[in-house]
């Protein structure tokens, strides 16, 4: 019997797609199918979801404008707004987006793409909640599974009605399971397995590459080895003997979104520390994604700040041409990666890598969710004013606050998601 699923994301910024790709291992065909861009999609289906990749897109970006955009985004994010937790509103109500959804599959929205799906006996694994919804809402034949891919959620992640749905949740930590029950979703749907992360970080079930990555990471962050003399029999106990000298220099990835937004805020950090990084005590890596005008913006003022000289020495811009050589560029820089600096996406359960996280400021109120569960995690810690960079940054590192940061997010984080929702899929398909 086989043991592939069908692994669905949309490419509507990196997130959902970053969550899907650990996943090919056991994807039928060895892909991950794109709601939003398979081969012989309807054009009335693209145009729906063009329109709304479009929007997200520019509002992003539209936000650092001040008042209109600010207001344009706010107004936008409303609709994605997660309530109180704390609260005695019947939270299983659906909300406007859902409502909405619902009317666009009334008029075949996704209908072609769980037709073709159909014609193979096996479940369908999704990132995004639509493509589930679809599933659902056109009887799909097999199991169908959503990976969520945040700390909280918002009501559009449960399905209209929870209690009558078969959809199963992969949720990454306690409170998403918290919430999906609250907005009706059955207990017996929900399975605890944490964020899907790349297996090429971590190795097997011992983790042998992901701790010989942060016995060399703890070395850079723990310069003064002012955390070693607290903590050294735990660092012994979880990883072993540290070496002498890490085998990269000390190293900052500064990642921007899927919409390109913060961009920006790359090239300013590169010139508060510009001095430290000409002295070869500091590489920084910026990540473009699959942006080429964000790739060719920071090229371009690297290299108007006057340091053209040290691209792809101490400064190093990762791009790929597609999601793909994107994504296995980024996993491989991240073996050689101290310091995580991003805005708290998806890539905040990237701090169970053993990464510190320094958290750019929030584009919406998801990530206001996620930024605040790395913060009581102790796994991050928000930047201060980028043009002191150069001062708060060496006080967290030399005071070894940065590989605290590192060593509980290894602790308490979960690196065994992608293992454990193969093994869930199987377990409820019956493979």
């Amino acid at each position: 019997m086989t043991k592939t699923a069908w692994v669905v994301s949309i490419n509507m910024g990196y997130g959902h797609q970053r969550t899907a790709y650990p996943l090919k291992s056991f994807a039928e065909g060895k892909e991950v199918i794109c709601a939003n861009d398979y081969p012989g999609i309807p054009a009335s289906d693209r145009k729906i979801w063009t329109s709304s990749r479009s929007f997200y897109e520019f509002i992003s970006r539209f936000k650092k404008f001040p008042l209109l955009g600010e207001m344009s985004f706010a107004l936008f994010d409303a609709t994605q707004k997660i309530n109180d937790f704390y609260t005695t509103k019947d939270l299983s109500i659906p909300n406007f987006t859902q409502k909405r959804t619902t009317r666009l599959f009334e008029r075949g929205w996704g209908k072609d793409l769980i037709e073709k799906l159909s014609k193979k006996k096996v479940p369908i694994v999704s990132t995004f909640y639509n493509p589930a919804f679809m599933a659902e809402y056109f009887n799909y034949p097999n199991d169908i599974f959503c990976v969520i891919c945040d700390a909280d959620i918002s009501r559009s992640w449960a399905p209209v009605a929870g209690k009558n749905s078969k959809i199963k949740y992969f949720a990454p930590n306690t409170r998403a399971i918290q919430r999906l029950r609250m907005y009706g979703v059955k207990k017996e749907n929900i399975i605890l397995t944490g964020y899907p992360l790349p297996m090429e970080n971590i190795g097997g079930n011992n983790m042998e590459i992901l701790k010989e990555d942060l016995r060399n990471r703890i070395v850079n962050l723990d310069s003064l080895k002012k955390y070693r003399e607290k903590h050294d029999f735990i660092i012994r106990e979880k990883l072993g003997k540290l070496p002498k000298e890490s085998d990269h220099p000390l190293t900052i990835m500064f990642t921007v979104g899927g919409a390109g937004a913060q961009k920006e805020l790359g090239i300013s950090i590169v010139r508060s520390l510009k001095k430290t990084i000409y002295a070869k005590r500091l590489k920084i890596i910026l990540v473009a994604g699959i942006k080429k005008e964000v790739r060719d913006y920071f090229e371009k003022e690297v290299r108007n700040g006057g340091l053209g000289e040290l691209l792809n020495d101490g400064i190093e811009i990762l791009w790929g041409k597609d999601f793909g050589e994107y994504y296995d560029k980024f996993n491989l820089a991240l073996r050689k990666t101290d310091v995580l600096w991003t805005k708290p996406s998806e890539l905040s359960f990237y701090s169970a890598l053993g990464l510190p996280i320094i958290i750019a400021p929030t584009i919406g109120s998801q990530e206001e969710f996620n930024r605040s569960w790395l913060l009581k995690s102790g796994f991050g810690v928000d930047q201060r004013e980028v043009e002191k960079v150069k001062d708060w940054f060496y006080d967290y590192l030399h005071s070894g606050y940065l590989a605290q940061l590192a060593m509980n997010g290894f602790i308490e984080g979960e690196q065994m998601g992608t293992i454990r929702i193969k093994e869930e899929i199987q377990k409820c398909s019956g493979l």
